[in-house]
């Protein structure tokens, strides 16, 4: 898994100025200058820009002023004070709520919520207050510069409460942007351009890959723009989309079938909400069939609505019915996650990836082997 991670992560090499980091290595060629990092560094790299660049900027949440249950903050509180990185009671609805209103006084309020599965209790701020803001002051007053950041996904041992992926409940709320990376240098980029983005952000950050993730990421200040999708792999047989963690698990399933001579297209959508449409079109007009892979439970997962768009957009050129590769719909489990991940399992029982095409064959195939 470690080489496969290594493949999938780019190596860059982008012109920087040194920002605090962990790091493994640093790489330089003339002026530019690159660092071995994993995603939480990235992540906590970031954080030291915003910081630093925008003094407007404050972060906070539960045992933030620590470093973090993941490390993502450390040294954040020592570098620029505890009046501006600081920890908070254990309280979600209070932490966005403050962060709410310190953003609407013009300021960049970076909230943590500890584990996306604590999100819950915030619910009602983050979808009453902080994505109507704007519209119903008739863009008066506005929260934008707020950005929630929180952990999710499977992480091996988390079980019920610590493993959950909530990303679809709040790609059904306008007003907000829902933002999920695959890598630390897409981490780094993503999360500085949520926290300097006009709307609130939703940012769900795959704690799977904290310390797994490693690539070379640039020092300096960046952004990858939102709602652009990634084609990663170009491909002419079938389209698989995905985000986050889970992109990991198609990168594998895309080089056994590359072995079988199966050309498979492989896009990280990277925002969820809004997402970038056009390109999923672009892709699945050129291979006739798409493939959706989510943590999440299947049922009223995003994949439904990716599926459904591109049914109304695609639906002359899609040679098979679309397919979700997706979690059960069941609370997550602790010693039943393997069996609860969208791996063979979820496969296997893809019934919309019956043709007896040799592509399509494959796939029902390729993804049972990948554990």
């Amino acid at each position: 898994m470690a080489s496969l991670l290594g493949r999938f992560c780019r190596k860059l090499v982008v012109p920087g100025s040194a920002h605090g980091s962990r790091m493994t290595s640093t790489t330089a060629c003339g002026s530019e200058t690159v660092k071995s990092l994993n995603l939480y560094s990235a992540i906590n790299q970031a954080l030291h820009i915003a910081l630093e660049t925008d003094p407007r900027s404050y972060v906070f949440g539960e045992d933030v002023g620590f470093g973090g249950v993941f490390r993502c903050t450390t040294g954040l509180a020592e570098r620029f004070g505890k009046n501006r990185v600081f920890n908070t009671p254990l309280c979600e609805q209070g932490i966005v709520g403050f962060g709410i209103g310190l953003a609407a006084m013009g300021n960049r309020a970076v909230v943590e919520i500890q584990f996306a599965d604590y999100i819950y209790p915030a619910f009602d701020q983050i979808v009453n207050e902080a994505a109507k803001f704007r519209y119903r002051s008739g863009n008066q007053f506005n929260c934008g510069g707020l950005t929630i950041r929180a952990p999710y996904g499977a992480v091996g041992h988390g079980g019920h409460y610590h493993s959950q992926s909530p990303e679809a409940f709040f790609c059904h709320v306008p007003g907000i942007k829902v933002v999920i990376p695959r890598s630390p240098r897409e981490a780094k980029g993503l999360l500085l351009s949520s926290i300097r983005d006009p709307n609130p952000v939703v940012f769900f950050e795959p704690k799977w890959l904290y310390r797994q993730a490693v690539e070379e990421v640039p020092e300096h200040d960046y952004m990858i723009p939102l709602s652009q999708a990634e084609v990663i792999r170009e491909g002419s047989d079938i389209t698989l989309v995905g985000w986050g963690a889970q992109l990991t698990v198609m990168e594998q399933a895309c080089l056994d079938a590359e072995k079988e001579g199966i050309s498979c297209e492989l896009i990280d959508l990277k925002t969820l909400l809004p997402w970038d449409k056009e390109t999923v079109e672009a892709s699945v007009k050129k291979t006739g069939r798409l493939l959706i892979s989510h943590e999440a439970p299947i049922t009223g997962g995003f994949g439904a609505e990716i599926s459904a768009t591109i049914l109304e957009r695609c639906f002359l050129k899609l040679e098979a019915p679309v397919s979700r590769v997706c979690g059960l719909d069941t609370p997550f489990p602790l010693v039943f996650e393997p069996f609860y991940m969208p791996t063979k399992n979820k496969a296997s029982s893809s019934s919309s990836l019956s043709s007896p095409s040799k592509n399509t064959h494959f796939l029902i195939h390729g993804f049972s082997r990948l554990l």
